[in-house]
């Protein structure tokens, strides 16, 4: 990718009229170009762009994009320090002003470089860190199989890898409201762990946990069980509430609550939220184990009254999760499909038994087939 230019001469040159831009901008920093090189140029420059970044005329675009493209022609041993200080500067310089100019000027650097140069990792922190103070998170590239390429790509080791993954997760929070891809992004960050650190993703896991009981349209948590993270929390109440929500019933929840208001309060979950999530859960275990279900086990189970039952079915319906109709004569429920709020041993036993019974089906109509039309 073409990077713009200052002027169209030699990099010495460019350096120079550099220096006297920012000598001009009233900055420290001499007019005589260093005798040791293009690099050490380059780090002056950085480190007296302060004045340029102050300043709103039209040049500012044009001469950062000069420091940009004269970082982008030097030895990739040479780069990593003066990218990483020019990072700095544009992340924290003057934050939340003129966010546009310090994203174009990091999207120029960081297209411009090697798909595999490691140090594109800084870069694209420093983007996310920009896009996140002016809730422009929607033009970064944050979608998880190509953040996992880059992982690779720029071979970073664990402690990187799950920053990089907290600024991805936090930035589709906190500003780009995308819950579900957020989601996606934490799993991959706890799932990332070992046996060996786990007990260091300690608050990511909680809040991961948070995060999924607080989203309204997350029905499903029985894979959050089984992250390293979230075992290391086992005993605590944070995970005892979770494994209410993977299996337990309404009952269940509601004597937690009593037991353990204010723990709830505290995580900033709201107790009829949960109290309607856990009623539709509650609902889903009934519709896998009966394919019928009276409007008095209903009220009983899900506490509610004789005329709510209605208007809970037609609500759960809509979460397709649950698929059934209303008998109204007969007063019961009647369930067609539920998602299984669990996937084990025995619903796997159960989806070979469906499929082998399929299979059975297909094997007999095409010997009756083969029967009626010999020639077949």
């Amino acid at each position: 990718m073409s990077v713009p230019a200052f002027i169209d001469i030699t990099e010495e040159d460019q350096a120079s009229e550099l220096r006297a831009y920012l000598k001009a901008k009233g900055a420290e920093i001499s007019e005589e170009n260093s005798e040791g090189g293009l690099h050490l140029d380059l780090a002056q420059i950085i480190e007296a762009s302060d004045v340029c970044l102050k300043d709103d005329d039209k040049e500012v675009e044009s001469v950062m994009n000069s420091i940009v493209s004269l970082l982008l022609i030097l030895e990739a041993e040479k780069q990593e320090t003066l990218i990483e200080n020019l990072c700095e500067k544009l992340v924290k310089f003057r934050e939340g002003e003129r966010p546009s100019l310090r994203m174009q000027l990091l999207s120029n650097l960081f297209y411009g470089m090697d798909e595999s140069a490691p140090v594109r990792y800084t870069v694209y922190c420093s983007l996310i860190k920009v896009a996140a103070t002016c809730n422009a998170i929607a033009f970064i590239p944050t979608d998880l199989d190509q953040v996992r390429k880059w992982i690779t790509d720029w071979n970073l080791n664990t402690e990187k890898k799950h920053t990089l993954l907290r600024l991805v997760y936090e930035a589709l929070v906190d500003l780009c409201k995308s819950a579900e891809a957020a989601a996606k992004v934490m799993v991959e960050l706890l799932g990332s762990y070992t046996e060996d650190n786990a007990s260091q993703a300690r608050v990511d896991a909680h809040r991961c946990i948070v995060r999924a009981l607080k989203d309204p349209n997350t029905f499903l948590f029985d894979h959050l069980l089984a992250l390293k993270p979230v075992r290391f929390l086992e005993g605590e109440l944070i995970h005892d509430l979770l494994t209410i929500f993977v299996s337990a019933k309404l009952a269940a929840y509601v004597k937690f609550y009593q037991s353990n208001k204010d723990f709830i309060d505290s995580l900033g979950l709201n107790h009829e939220q949960n109290m309607a999530k856990m009623r539709l859960l509650t609902f889903m275990g009934m519709a896998v184990e009966f394919k019928e279900i009276s409007f008095d086990t209903m009220q009983q189970e899900l506490q509610i009254e004789a005329d709510e039952v209605e208007a809970f079915v037609i609500d759960a319906v809509r979460t397709k999760m649950v698929y059934c109709k209303i008998d109204q004569t007969q007063r019961k429920v009647v369930v067609s499909h539920s998602t299984h709020r669990t996937f084990g041993k025995q619903q796997w036993q159960q989806l070979y038994d469906s499929l082998s019974s399929w299979k059975g089906s297909l094997a007999t109509v095409k010997t009756s087939l083969q029967t009626l039309s010999p020639s077949a």
